[in-house]
């Protein structure tokens, strides 16, 4: 580790924290429906929307209504998407001329953008045409990120509210989420991607012949457009297979911790937002620094393995210091132009965030440094986490943290001054308890059909963390892959499909349902023995159960692959 690479990380940490009140304060007004500085520009347009479409903008949703509406939507794009690749062939837009897509990844292509996952059992640049990419995937980027936000705004006013029967309309949330937030940002960003280097054209790709006299085909694309969204709405999926290891995607140093900025940003914000629509924005600053504490201790443990001597090949006498000549450390399936420190910094940004973006080989990294990024999805991407999401996945925590803390001093308990009885309660853990038994259930189911036990590229332990990271991932609808796993075939492309469905649609529903709950219930002002939540008591207690809950119920496949790797390699038994 270097003094350098940490100047990195508390830069990064810095500017995190710096954005996140003005953001906060931005998307509360927003969603409140008030005056923003972009109102004279995007309202009337948002009026055309509401017009066009139908809408009745003062209507306040049911939550069943309100869940009844994302699920349709959802449908429909998933139909549309699906649709779009099956026809590619005989769509415009196509000048490579690639063919239809195989109707098992289409489905799972399908699933995995509609839920914010970008799961991609392909490769982007020999599969998908210009139109599916611009017309489909990107435009799932930007509406599944909005609903996600949506539903976090959804969950906040159950809390903010007192006796309502509504937690908002859906579809006014959705439509001035994208219109308010990700399209401004998206422009404006994709323009400074174009500056670096990023392509964004139609045009066919090109070839060349190298040095060395072999023919090469040059893939571009309407890149710099799809890839701000893929970062900003935690969504990515790039537009060419080596994601953000590409320099077509991410051309520079610069470039690299932009994106970075861009994927903690709103979820980071999200948690400001908080704050203010409850009434005391130290709520919302209890929750960051959850998240802020998580993130810590995981980039740091990504950063320490990654940088410490690989065992293997110090009992070979190979220098692995750090020196002018080399970065030391686990270079492998690292870009140079990015080092060990930023690679272990966007490692553990992409999957505390359901984004999924890489710029490293999650596959080449040493045991415990893999650990740490599946360790992270295992808690359900809640480390500010997908746009979103994440502030809902934490808040779900913080009502079980409220009743086990009821449960201490024996009293009923309350949060923002709600009660907690039985109904949210059950809601919580049901959203939560269904995360494990996709990513366990799958992966049992992986490890002992043939099907699935013909995807990994490696056997023994890195082999079963291969098959765990790819259920871990699509459950948490992150999308990054240990890359070692095969898996655009039927068996995979079906199952991780349905492991994506699972972790967002039955996550949500409780959650709605909880909010419903929590709107309909009056306001009752904080007495003697009402638990504090937004100081430092209930900052550790949250992040207790956060581990104890979301990591001690996953231990034993932790055990069973980065561990076990881990200790291994330390013996000197594998590589």
């Amino acid at each position: 580790m270097t003094t350098n690479g940490w100047l990195q990380i508390i830069l990064f940490s810095l500017i995190i924290f710096a954005i996140t009140k003005p953001l906060g304060g931005y998307m509360t007004r927003v969603f409140d429906g008030e005056r923003t500085f972009l109102s004279p520009l995007l309202r009337p347009l948002e009026h055309l929307v509401y017009r066009v479409c139908a809408i009745d903008e003062k209507e306040d949703q049911h939550w069943l209504t309100y869940a009844f509406a994302m699920l349709i939507f959802s449908i429909a794009g998933f139909l549309t998407l699906y649709a779009l690749q099956r026809l590619q062939a005989l769509l415009p837009f196509n000048p490579q001329q690639l063919p239809a897509v195989s109707e098992h990844l289409a489905f799972n292509t399908s699933v995995s953008f509609v839920t914010n996952t970008n799961w991609q059992s392909y490769v982007p640049e020999a599969t998908m045409s210009y139109l599916v990419q611009m017309a489909g995937l990107t435009v799932h980027n930007f509406v599944s990120a909005a609903t996600g936000v949506a539903l976090a705004v959804a969950l906040v006013r159950g809390f903010s509210r007192r006796s309502a029967k509504g937690v908002g309309n859906f579809w006014v949330d959705l439509t001035r989420c994208t219109l308010y937030l990700l399209l401004p940002v998206s422009v404006v960003v994709a323009l400074f991607f174009v500056w670096q280097g990023v392509p964004q054209n139609l045009n066919p790709y090109v070839g060349a012949t190298t040095l060395e006299g072999i023919k090469q085909v040059i893939a571009q694309g309407p890149v710099a457009s799809q890839e701000v969204i893929k970062l900003l709405g935690t969504n990515g999926g790039g537009f060419f297979n080596t994601n953000s290891a590409h320099p077509y995607e991410n051309p520079t140093a610069l470039t690299n911790f932009v994106q970075m900025i861009l994927i903690f940003s709103i979820g980071a914000g999200l948690t400001n937002m908080f704050g203010r629509m409850v009434g005391n924005q130290k709520q919302g600053w209890a929750i960051f620094a959850v998240m802020s504490l998580l993130f810590l201790g995981g980039v740091t443990t990504v950063y320490w393995a990654e940088a410490s001597d690989n065992p293997s090949f110090t009992k070979l006498h190979i220098d692995q210091t750090p020196s002018p000549r080399q970065a030391g450390g686990n270079m492998e399936g690292k870009d140079v132009r990015f080092g060990i420190a930023s690679s272990a910094l966007f490692v553990t940004v992409t999957t505390d965030a359901s984004c999924g973006a890489v710029d490293a080989v999650h596959d080449s990294l040493m045991p415990l440094g893999g650990l740490v990024p599946m360790f992270n999805m295992m808690l359900g991407e809640i480390i500010f986490g997908g746009v979103g999401s994440g502030l809902y996945g934490m808040l779900l925590f913080a009502v079980i943290a409220v009743f086990v803390a009821g449960l201490m001093v024996g009293r009923t308990p309350e949060y923002l001054g709600k009660k907690l009885e039985s109904k949210e309660v059950k809601m919580a853990m049901l959203a939560i308890l269904v995360l494990p038994l996709s990513m366990l259930g799958f992966t049992a189911l992986a490890v002992v059909l043939p099907a699935g036990l013909a995807g990994p590229g490696n056997a023994g332990p890195h082999g079963f963390s291969e098959i765990l990271y790819a259920f871990v991932s699509t459950t948490a609808n992150n999308g990054s892959a240990f890359a070692g796993l095969t898996a655009n075939t039927l068996f995979y492309n079906t199952t991780l499909g349905l492991a994506m469905f699972i972790g967002r649609f039955m996550m949500i529903v409780p959650m709605l349902a909880m909010a419903g709950s929590l709107a309909a219930k009056k306001i009752v002002p904080p007495s003697a023995g009402t638990l504090p939540t937004d100081g430092g008591l209930f900052v550790g207690l949250l992040i207790g159960v956060v581990i104890i809950v979301g990591g001690l119920t996953f231990f034993p496949a932790l055990a069973l692959g980065p561990i076990v790797e881990h200790l291994a390699m330390v013996a000197g038994t594998l590589y």
